[in-house]
């Protein structure tokens, strides 16, 4: 019983007293490591910031009944490195395909349209070149040009070439291919 407890004693009590004093295994979680968030603002929110500086904006075209969109917000644009590039990059926009608020975008308003059950905004499905499928991730230029939609769930490993590819204006000199096999990726090093 003696020995059990010269075993015991030490594994319960003074191990966890180490632990919370600093004396720890420096690796990190990815919740330690998180030390930033993606800010998303509105459509409208956007236009006016791009005025003052340009940047290219990011689109999270969702829906609230879409679990892989829900899925992408936590797994892929929580990633500490999503998260920091699309920050410093671009001006990340979370749109509701099915909000109802209409949107002026120049001279043109964009409306809700009823359809069946749900319906869908016109700006969702102009960004989407008409194809409704959530999630997607729209990518514009800082003159709110059409870069590229990609629809379907990505997780952190495959978003983050895809946002340094056009963040970095790399898609304006190199075919998505070569990039894709020269990237150095730093998720999951």
């Amino acid at each position: 019983m003696k020995t059990v407890y010269k075993i015991f004693f030490p594994v319960v009590f003074i191990l966890p007293m180490v632990w919370a004093f600093g004396f720890k295994n420096e690796t990190k979680t990815n919740a330690e490591i998180k030390t930033q968030e993606i800010k998303w603002i509105s459509f409208e929110e956007a236009m006016v910031l791009s005025g003052r500086q340009q940047k290219k904006i990011i689109i999270d075209v969702y829906t609230d009944w879409c679990g892989w969109c829900k899925r992408m917000d936590v797994a892929t644009f929580q990633n500490p490195v999503i998260a920091k590039y699309v920050a410093e990059n671009y001006y990340p926009v979370r749109f509701n395909a099915e909000q109802k608020t209409d949107i002026l975008v120049g001279d043109r308003t964009y409306k809700f349209i009823p359809q069946g059950a749900r319906g869908y905004h016109e700006l969702a499905s102009e960004l989407m070149n008409g194809k409704m499928s959530y999630p997607t991730i729209v990518f514009l230029d800082d003159n709110f040009n059409l870069i590229q939609s990609l629809p379907g769930y990505r997780g952190p490993e495959e978003m983050e070439p895809i946002v340094k590819f056009f963040g970095s204006n790399a898609y304006k000199s190199q075919a998505w291919e070569d990039y894709a096999k020269s990237f150095k990726a730093e998720i999951g090093q």
